[in-house]
């Protein structure tokens, strides 16, 4: 009977002690909501003064992680007064501090990011600099991300006592943990640093049209790992990003999107080309996606059966030079075979006719 006569002689204690502990947690989570609220609103109203912040949504990303903070900051005063409080603290603070602060960090990254993109605008005509600012900020806020998400984590595990304690013991075994640890992690290590090196000496940048395993695409993402090139027919080519590190590739626009593309006839060898030179040169400079830089026509090979005749033109980018190239290739064909049908290559036969005759027996 001594069992139940001491719990109810501590009872009052307890209950006392738990009221207490709910009214202050309460309280001081109440007036982290408030704080939070309030600043929210202060936030938006000052982010909103100025252009093109609000299309960012500052205040609505920082909300959540800014409230849980701020409940994490409160617990955190109120651990002070209230030991209950304290000792739940101690348990999850571990945790939680890490996580909110990861959290909030991950969230600046964002906005930082996406306040800058808004800058780089590749739609325009010449967005050499756009392209080559959003290459770098995508492949850099992508490996801050991935930085900030890895010391979360470890400073998440280093809060629990069993994980701590293996941590030691790897340590003190540091040879064959960082010769197993590095085998492991080599290729995510080579496609982490070709990201920071494809950001500093940008060899591809975002919309870059580019020639890969037989491929003509434009570079739609970059990633830390891949990369995603959207090939001319809709489909989508994922490379690692040390493919471009390691291997030879094609950039057509690397400087600049203008370009040169070329034309081949093949005529019969006997045509005269003066007239051909002159209704190619016309045809080119009277297309609208001739650039005005390069309009020529040369004879650059010839066979038995025909000669090679180039037609060189110019263009503001690919996707125009393509359909620059198409049309000129069509309109002179059919100029050919209207104006010139005797230029077009034939093949023949030729027989030397004998002279003598065979006499009538």
């Amino acid at each position: 009977m001594a069992l139940p006569t001491t719990f109810i002689a501590s009872a009052p204690a307890w209950i006392n002690s738990a009221i207490t502990t709910a009214i202050a947690a309460t309280v001081a989570i109440a007036i982290a909501l408030v704080v939070h609220a309030i600043a929210v609103r202060l936030l938006s109203g000052l982010l909103d003064e100025f252009d093109g912040v609000r299309d960012i949504g500052i205040a609505r990303q920082l909300s959540r992680p800014l409230r849980w903070a701020l409940i994490a900051l409160a617990l955190a005063f109120a651990a002070r007064q209230v030991p209950w409080i304290a000792d739940a603290w101690a348990h999850v603070s571990g945790l939680a501090i890490p996580a909110i602060i990861g959290w909030l960090a991950l969230v600046l990254v964002q906005i930082a990011t996406r306040a800058m993109a808004l800058r780089a605008d590749i739609t325009t005509e010449n967005n050499l600099q756009a392209r080559r600012r959003l290459t770098r900020l995508t492949i850099l806020s992508r490996i801050a991300t991935f930085v900030v998400i890895v010391i979360t984590i470890a400073l998440m595990l280093l809060s629990i006592p069993s994980v701590r304690n293996v941590g030691v013991t790897l340590i003190a075994s540091a040879g064959l943990a960082g010769l197993a640890v590095g085998a492991a992690a080599q290729p995510a290590l080579k496609s982490l640093i070709a990201g920071i090196q494809m950001a500093l000496t940008e060899p591809i940048r975002i919309d870059d049209v580019v020639i890969i395993n037989g491929e003509w695409g434009r570079i739609e993402d970059i990633r830390t790992t891949y990369v995603v090139v959207k090939v001319w027919d809709e489909r989508r080519l994922v490379v690692p990003t040390s493919k471009f590190m390691e291997d030879t590739f094609q950039n057509w626009t690397r400087e600049s999107s203008e370009l040169l593309g070329t034309v081949f006839l093949y005529l019969d060898p006997a045509t005269h080309i003066a007239p051909v030179r002159e209704e190619a040169e016309r045809q080119i400079r009277a297309h609208t996606n001739w650039d005005g830089r390069v309009a020529g026509v040369q004879v650059t090979d010839t066979t038995a059966s025909a000669m090679e005749v180039r037609l060189l033109m110019s263009a503001r980018d690919a996707g125009l030079l393509f359909d620059l190239r198409c049309a000129v290739r069509e309109a002179m064909l059919d100029w050919l075979r209207r104006e010139m049908p005797q230029a077009i290559a034939r093949k023949r036969l030729e027989m030397e006719r004998k002279t003598d005759t065979i006499e009538a027996g």
